[in-house]
This record gives structure tokens, sequence and C-alpha cells, in this order.
């Protein structure tokens, strides 16, 4: 039997809807962790399956919510608040599987080695029957070398610095509450907005590589067009944001480059499918940048964040005062221009 370490400091919490065939095994695999967790925390979308009732009998604690009451910024910041006893807050998502026993206890060491760190996300690996492209990305997306951004950072890797994944990630609540938290009205990517902030805070952000989750994706590409539409919203509306650290870095080509190589070596017949799966990310997140020229009507349709757009003549809050305000040939002519967020975000 594996002897666990209790750390009362420590809260686990996971947002759910639905979470289907995987749910008992993600119960399993976070009660298999050497780290026992003060609290686990879990915030349910009124699921119509049994995942409420299986973390409650799982011993978790279970808070249903309405679906229309979800945001992925404003749920999160509700998580906090009602941890307010723990001093490092385990984010994950429902189809997150920590597969080493010890991951958790290893993500945690970066907090108790430095106190300036304010936040670390690990690394993800694809699930077993993922494709190649979605193998690629991951690699690609979350290498093997473990990395520390600090504020200088933004100089050499400009937004780059920030960018994190609280599909499995871990905040300091101390530092969480220097920011002011989550925001609560944000279309996506409240992980890289909220590291942003702490690296100007002059936090550190870690990136742990040793601290494993299995998770992939296996998206349609009108499931792909959707999420980066919603991705260049995000960065529409953050433009203020980006102006203080420095655009995204310029990688597109070398993910380009990995990508054909990657595949050319593996199953060349792929190629066009991933030029296509390019051009589609692409052409959505272009479109998301220019939402504002669209009808309410048609971002909902074109997001995959519903409630976001849920009234029809809202449109994303300002920022807070403190912000200051063929295939190789044809890819490469297309992504000459292209950050690296609009790909591998």
């Amino acid at each position: 039997m594996t002897t666990r370490t209790l750390r009362p400091d420590v809260a686990v919490i996971v947002l759910t809807r639905n979470a289907g065939r995987l749910w008992p095994e993600w119960l399993d695999a976070i009660q298999q962790q050497t780290v026992e967790a003060g609290r686990y925390l879990v915030i349910d979308s009124m699921s119509a399956d049994h995942t409420a009732e299986l973390a409650q009998a799982a011993g978790l604690e279970v808070l249903r919510i309405h679906p229309q009451d979800f945001s992925h910024g404003g749920t999160r910041q509700l998580a906090v608040e009602l941890c307010p006893d723990a001093e490092l807050l385990v984010f994950l998502t429902q189809d997150a599987l920590l597969k080493q026993p010890d991951s958790l206890a290893t993500i945690l060491q970066q907090f108790d080695a430095d106190p300036r760190v304010g936040m670390a996300y690990g690394r993800h690996l694809p699930r077993a029957d993922a494709d190649l492209l979605e193998c690629h990305a991951r690699g690609f997306t979350y290498p093997a070398q473990s990395s520390v951004r600090e504020r200088d950072s933004f100089h050499t890797l400009g937004y780059r610095a920030a960018f994190s994944s609280d599909v499995y990630a871990v905040y300091r609540a101390r530092a969480l509450r220097s920011i002011g938290g989550f925001p609560h009205h944000i279309i996506v990517s409240e992980d890289s907005y909220v590291a942003a902030r702490l690296l100007l805070a002059s936090w550190k952000a870690v990136y742990s590589a040793d601290s494993t989750v299995e998770h992939s994706h296996s998206y349609s590409l009108w499931q792909t067009f959707r999420r980066y539409f919603d991705v260049g919203v995000f960065h529409a509306c953050e433009q203020p944001l980006m102006r203080m650290v420095g655009a995204p870095d310029r990688e597109a080509g070398a993910y380009v480059r990995s990508l054909i190589s990657y595949l050319y070596q593996r199953r060349k017949r792929l190629l066009p499918l991933a030029a296509l799966q390019t051009l589609v990310k692409l052409v959505g997140f272009r479109l998301g940048k220019r939402y504002q020229s669209l009808p309410p009507a048609v971002c909902r349709v074109l997001s995959v964040q519903k409630a976001y757009w849920r009234d029809a003549g809202e449109q994303p809050s300002a920022l807070p005062a403190y912000l200051p305000k063929k295939c190789e040939k044809y890819m490469t002519k297309t992504l000459k221009n292209v950050d690296s967020e609009e790909l591998v975000y």
C-alpha cells in the first residue's frame, strides 16, 4: 500500500460536467497520489450522468451549479473563495489523468523550494489512442525540459512567457490574491491571463515537465475552428495586456517545420490534413480577433463558449484599471507571418 503524505495546506479542485467514462479512472488516479490534499472540491455543472454521485461516493465534496453560471474564470475564482484555508490550489480538468503516483508531490515541490513561485503547470502526455497530429502538438507544446519564467522573460518570449494550462496547474493562494484572482468575464485562456499578471507582479511561473498528466483530444476541423475562434476573441479583448508584455513569440515557422518533419518520418499521407488543420486554426483565430465586426448571434454560433455570449448585446468587459492600456511550400507560405499562439495554443 502506498504511503500518503497529508498536505492540509493543499486543495484539489476539478470542474466537471458529464465526465463520462474517464471519471472513475480520474477518481482512482487522484486517490493513488502519494500526497493527500486537505480538501477535494468538485464544482459540477448539473451533470446528467453519475459524475456527482461517483465523486461523493469517493469522498469528494461536490457543489452543483447551473451550466449558465459557469465561466472559465468566474467558476475557478468561486473555487478559490470556497477554499480560504488552502495555501496551494491544484486545478485539474475531468479528462486529465494523473498517471504517476507522485505527480502531485513533484509539482508541489516547486512551491516548497521557492516562495516566489506563484504558479506551476505540468506536462501533458497524449493518450494511447491519440492521433499523430495530436501527439506532435503535445510534444511541441509540452517538451521534456522544465523551465522557469520571470518578468524578464517577456523581453525574449513576449506573451508566450505566460503560456500555461490549468488543465493541470497549481497556484499559490497568496499570489492569486495579490493580483485579484481569476477574471470573472473572460472567454478562454484564463490560465495564461493569470500567469501573465503573476509575472508582471514579479512572481515566478514554472513548467514542471517531471509532473505529468495524460490529456489529449481528437477534434474535428469544425471543433478546431471554434476553439481557435475563442482564442482569437481572447487576444482581441486583451490588447492592453499584450502591449504590456509583448506579442507572442514568432515560432510558427519552427512549429511548421517540426510538424512536417514529424509526419514525414511517420506518415506522409497526413501532411495535407496537417496543412488543412493549420489553415483552419489560422482562419478561426484571425476571425476571432475581428469578432467585434460580427453580429453577436454569429459569434455564438462560431464560439464554443455559449454562456459568454448569452446577452446578445453584451460586449467583453474592459480590463481592470491596474493594467495600462505540396505541403511544406504551401504551409510555409501561408504561415510565414503567423504568430505561434495561432497554431499551438
